[in-house]
């Protein structure tokens, strides 16, 4: 389920630019993700904060850290606020979490069937998490499951959670329908500067809102 608004126990996924970015985006590759829009995963909580997993450790910062960039917001459907917090507050337990490229290395090992000893117990391992394996394990944690897909816990990356909470997303669709959006503009999921750029309004006098 996708939101244009962030609630808290949202996950804000959002792209990360320079040589971090592709090497983040050469790791989703390994792990069968393709090489996405999407490069790193938060979690959204009370009081416009978020939390989201470094090198250094797992930060707490304002949301407004990435105000300059596209952020789709997604999350399961029907989320009360008391499960809402819960996601937020188990996601705090993980501030100051280290995590390195070879968390991704990890995933790609599982994703060829390396025979790498220790491997299962180092992917589901809480001692360091990228930033999708923080957004999931705090899920899992509130008793929310971003994936029934029966894989190792920890094994998820960014695309995965975009691909598993966009695809045929009734919201999005309804407002792509309510504004007469062209149907071949359907691609699976839409993003809140997408929904922008289509459905821009001219403040100029005697200007309609621009629909192509």
């Amino acid at each position: 389920m996708i939101h244009i608004v962030p609630q808290p126990g949202d996950i804000g996924l959002t792209s990360i630019t320079g040589p971090v970015g592709r090497l983040i985006k050469v790791g989703q590759w390994l792990n069968g993700d393709g090489f996405g829009a999407y490069q790193h995963a938060f979690i959204v909580l009370p009081g416009d904060r978020l939390i989201e997993a470094m090198p250094g450790g797992a930060i707490v910062a304002p949301l407004s850290k990435y105000a300059d960039r596209e952020v789709l917001y997604v999350t399961l459907p029907g989320l009360t606020d008391a499960q809402r917090k819960a996601i937020g507050d188990c996601a705090l337990r993980y501030e100051g979490v280290p995590y390195s490229f070879l968390d991704y290395v990890a995933l790609a090992a599982h994703r060829f069937r390396l025979p790498v000893p220790g491997l299962r117990r180092y992917v589901e391992s809480t001692g360091h998490q990228i930033c999708s394996q923080l957004c999931d394990r705090a899920y899992r944690d509130a008793g929310q499951r971003l994936f029934d897909d029966g894989r190792w816990d920890g094994y998820v990356t960014p695309m995965a959670i975009a691909n598993r909470l966009t695809v045929d997303d009734s919201l999005v669709r309804s407002v792509f329908e309510a504004f007469a959006v062209t149907p071949g503009r359907w691609d699976g999921y839409v993003t809140p500067m997408a929904i922008a750029n289509r459905l821009t309004v001219d403040d100029s006098p005697g200007q309609q809102p621009r629909r192509g």
